[in-house]
């Protein structure tokens, strides 16, 4: 089976992480690409689509079996939800939305297509964070009670408005662009820049949803959050702490760090350290062993999965649209909360109603 392939949006993470992929691949066919300014034209030469357009809805028209969606953030729900009524398979970049409205009802509506939905977590597919909820399938630390949610990343430039040093990490003739993560307008800021991703996997290993979150969020220097820090109650009566700090230093390692502490034990998840850590309360101990290197952010997995999903080649889908609206409501209402000065604020849980 090959899988005729178009996307809708042409700039720096499409070009340097998912047409690379793509393009490698016997059983895909890149049909169109829709972008605006020079990098649709160089996109279309570089990776080999037949067509280029600025017209999303030509794209979306056009014969083909599914559609990669890299555009700013807060396009993601109009062309995810023109997709998805098409009949189209969708990988939407993260966040799925800024809107947890808009989240669920991408939830509804990939549910009534039926067809496979994917947000690219590249955590959420290491051989690591696989064993990890192995262990809490299996009930390795009962039921969870205390959660502890923490990501730090080398990103101050890129939500600051100087992203040019992120180009070292990726090969791409794009750079990031301001308006996308630096701009409020925009759904710019660490929350929902960086913060999407650990709370996507804390969604992934533990199932858990927030109820009410009590936010701050502050930015100095920038017109968007760097550092966040919420107090959540999840369904269940599991209480968390999600954090995050945009200014390590450029070259520094990730942290993400997830530590789980239920009724029989406590599992730790370390991005940073690399290590995965069971500690019983019956006094078995158990520590998942993890290839050096293993830690390190890539998103080379999940683009690839999205076609073994289409064509049949695999089943485990790690980051579907409901993993990716449990993000987007988890930060949703910390953002509404430190808008309203810390106030505990109810999780948003309703799709859009058509009027």
């Amino acid at each position: 089976m090959s899988v005729r392939l178009g996307a809708i949006g042409a700039g720096w993470w499409a070009t340097s992480n998912h047409f690379p992929i793509f393009a490698a691949r016997e059983d895909v066919e890149l049909v169109g690409v829709c972008g605006r300014g020079p990098s649709l034209a160089h996109a279309q030469a570089e990776f080999g689509f037949d067509l280029a357009t600025e017209d999303a809805d030509e794209l979306l028209a056009a014969d083909i079996d599914a559609v990669v969606i890299s555009t700013p953030h807060d396009l993601h729900h109009r062309f995810a939800a023109q997709a998805l009524e098409r009949g189209l398979h969708v990988l939407c970049e993260k966040p799925m939305t800024l809107d947890a409205a808009q989240a669920w009802d991408l939830v509804e509506r990939a549910e009534r297509a039926g067809t496979v939905f994917l947000v690219p977590y590249g955590w959420n597919y290491k051989p690591f964070t696989s064993a990890a909820k192995r262990i809490l399938d299996a009930g390795g630390i009962g039921e969870i009670q205390y959660v502890l949610c923490h990501m730090a990343s080398p990103t101050r430039g890129l939500f600051g408005s100087d992203p040019t040093h992120m180009l070292q990490r990726w090969n791409s003739h794009t750079a990031p662009d301001p308006s996308t993560w630096a701009d409020p307008a925009h759904g710019g800021g660490y929350a929902h820049g960086q913060i999407t991703h650990s709370s996507a996997l804390l969604s992934w290993l533990t199932g858990l949803r927030a109820t009410t979150v009590a936010g701050r969020v502050s930015g100095p220097g920038a017109a968007v959050d760097l550092f966040d820090a919420a107090v959540v109650q999840f369904e269940g009566g599991a209480l968390g702490t999600v954090s995050g700090a945009a200014t390590l230093a450029d070259g520094d390692k990730y942290q993400l760090d997830i530590r789980l502490f239920g009724s029989e034990g406590v599992l730790m998840i370390d991005v940073e350290r690399e290590r995965v850590s069971l500690s019983r309360y019956d006094g078995r101990r158990e520590d998942v062993a993890i290839a050096p290197g293993e830690g390190e952010y890539e998103c080379l997995v999940p683009p690839a999965r999205f076609i073994d999903l289409i064509t049949g080649a695999s089943t485990e889908n790690n980051s579907d649209a409901l993993v990716a609206a449990r993000s987007v409501e988890l930060i949703e209402a910390l953002l509404r909360s430190a808008g309203a000065s810390g106030v505990e604020t109810p999780v948003h849980r309703e799709p859009l109603r058509e009027t």
